[in-house]
């Protein structure tokens, strides 16, 4: 089968292109090289057994010659950080999704499967249920006056109880940015594009994907890359809120693994899925796993972790996900945390000339008022 696979150079893409050429595939990359992630051009992980088009997926052009002769796609590529230039998420994300379908519709392009990447951030604060009055509900994001209070956790608002989570399934959607507004967009185009016109299609809706490869230079993204790289250079990470907030996280070759699945896989089509880890952690917990993985390289005892009471604007408490379907399908992540944090401190430390960017991303989500101090 010919792939194409948008986004084809950067983390979940290059981990896909290079599975797919190991099952016999012939994978066509599209992908702008966009800055700051690829900051410093062509990454040398690009197969190159893969045919690459640099181009950009904003561009119909770009778009419409890379999908000519391919018979799947897997549109992988995004604009993920977390700053405030809304157009670029609806734009990246969801646009060149109506682009893809576009160009099928337009071209009668026999495309046998689409396979867009979506993003837990899709839901929100997801399902919580209270063990007092046994109530269940799904938060809207936090007042920010309960933030600066340092309340972090939500309370019931029938007895004000703390609220513990639930494991959150497909069905809910809240999404909280244009990040998460783009991506369930993308769902949204993925389902109803492709029925309509007869185009199987699949999203996918990842947790947070850990591995080697993750860019250094997001200024938001990576729980794995920002402690790793705070421990490469023995400093101490900044934990937000308490720590105390729980997280799924799924190995990068989970992942892929769900992206085969998804191609192989008819009984897929028409769906969304999430590709979670199954397992929660919390930051503190996953924190304290990075640092041991990294001391193994230092004599010198790494600092803990410090919290300072600081807090990110619009990050959710917790955010956790139900894989249940997938794995009714046959899927199962394979890889703990520590498998993850391993293969990419391995990879940190094989890397030539590591930049400390730390300081300059702190400092961005400060000048953009994403980082505030509660009281």
């Amino acid at each position: 089968m010919k792939v194409l696979v948008t986004g084809g150079a950067g983390f979940i893409g290059s981990h896909t292109v290079d599975k797919l050429i190991e099952l016999g595939h012939e994978v066509r990359i599209l992908d702008c090289l966009q800055k700051p992630v690829h900051l410093k051009g062509m990454p040398p992980w690009i197969n190159k057994e893969a045919e690459f088009i640099l181009g950009d997926v904003r561009n119909k052009s770009d778009l419409q010659k890379a999908m000519q002769g391919v018979d799947a796609i897997y549109h992988l590529a995004a604009y993920q950080d977390y700053l405030p230039d809304l157009s670029n998420f609806i734009h990246t994300n969801a646009v060149s999704t109506a682009l893809i379908y576009e160009i099928i519709v337009e071209h009668k392009l026999a495309i046998k499967k689409v396979i867009v990447a979506s993003s837990q951030f899709v839901q929100g604060e997801g399902s919580y249920h209270c063990e007092s009055c046994h109530a269940i509900f799904s938060p809207l994001m936090r007042a920010e006056n309960d933030l600066i209070a340092s309340r972090w956790e939500h309370g019931c608002p029938n007895c004000q109880t703390t609220l513990n989570w639930s494991w959150t399934d497909e069905k809910h959607v809240a999404p909280p940015n244009a990040y998460a507004l783009s991506k369930h967009s993308q769902e949204q185009q993925a389902i109803t594009f492709g029925e309509r016109y007869g185009i199987p299609s699949v999203a996918l809706r990842y947790s947070i994907v850990q591995g080697a490869r993750q860019s250094f230079y997001n200024a938001y993204s990576g729980a794995c890359r920002i402690f790793c790289l705070n421990y490469y250079f023995s400093k101490a990470p900044t934990l937000y809120e308490d720590g105390g907030q729980s997280r799924d996280f799924v190995n990068i070759h989970d992942v892929v693994d769900a992206n085969l699945l998804a191609l192989s896989n008819d009984k897929m089509a028409g769906q969304v899925f999430n590709v979670g880890g199954g397992t929660a952690y919390t930051i503190k917990q996953f924190a304290d796993i990075v640092r041991d993985e990294v001391q193994k390289r230092y004599a010198e005892p790494l600092p803990e972790a410090v919290m300072p009471g600081a807090y990110r604007f619009g990050d959710t408490r917790n955010a956790c996900s139900d894989i249940s379907r997938l794995k009714e399908i046959g899927w199962k992540p394979n890889h703990s945390p520590v498998d993850s944090v391993r293969e990419y401190v391995d990879w940190l430390f094989a890397q030539d000339n590591v930049e400390d960017i730390l300081e300059y991303a702190e400092q961005t989500m400060q000048k953009l008022d994403v980082v505030r101090k509660s009281a």
